[in-house]
């Protein structure tokens, strides 16, 4: 309960301090490329209840006609504004909205496609879904540049499926195994400081 009272306080702050860089980024995304402000795409929520998440657009609108749903290094289909946008996290700042209506937390392990979800093995899948997905966990910060990372690799969707994602899985796991009010402040903070460096 008191999580929950945390992130809509948290999240309506930061939907009403942040509403002018919200416009000024909405803005700008509409001048740089033709397409709508809002980027949604289905992932799986607590319990396994698919929900809409929400994000800046930062990939031309028939991205998902023209490649994997994961992001490969500098991939020709972001915009100018979506290299910014990403590498800065305020592609993640709707995410706010999510929070206010209960789809996600400020902190919790990353919420994934269907695709992936399903290949959770059964007793992650159950850990991990007992909690609502965060905008940052431990995993985003220590794979902050996966994107990168996935370029490296011969075979992206592979590398992403056996090595990246079980790495993040296990960073999940102990987060639901050792999550506290505390603990989530702290996470929030080192977001802000990886941000920031």
């Amino acid at each position: 309960m008191a999580k929950r009272l945390f992130d809509v306080i948290c999240a309506l702050a930061g939907l009403i301090a942040l509403a002018p860089l919200l416009l000024i980024v909405s803005l700008w995304i509409k001048c740089d490329s033709a397409g709508p402000v809002l980027f949604r795409q289905e992932r799986v929520g607590r319990f396994g209840r698919p929900f809409d998440i929400h994000k800046f657009r930062t990939m031309r609108v028939d991205a998902p006609s023209l490649g994997p749903q994961i992001t490969i290094g500098a991939d020709p289909r972001i915009t100018r504004i979506g290299r910014f946008l990403r590498a800065t996290k305020l592609d993640e700042l709707p995410q706010l909205w999510d929070v206010l209506r209960g789809a996600m937390s400020l902190v919790g392990p990353r919420p994934e496609v269907p695709r992936y979800v399903a290949l959770y093995p059964a007793e992650v899948r159950d850990v991990v879904l007992s909690v609502r997905p965060g905008i940052t966990d431990l995993a985003s910060i220590e794979y902050r540049d996966e994107a990168s990372l996935l370029a490296q690799s011969t075979d992206p969707e592979r590398t992403y499926v056996e090595l990246v994602m079980p790495a993040k899985l296990v960073y999940a796991q102990r987060y639901v195994a050792s999550r506290s009010f505390w603990g989530d402040v702290s996470l929030i903070l080192k977001t802000l400081r990886a941000i920031l460096n």
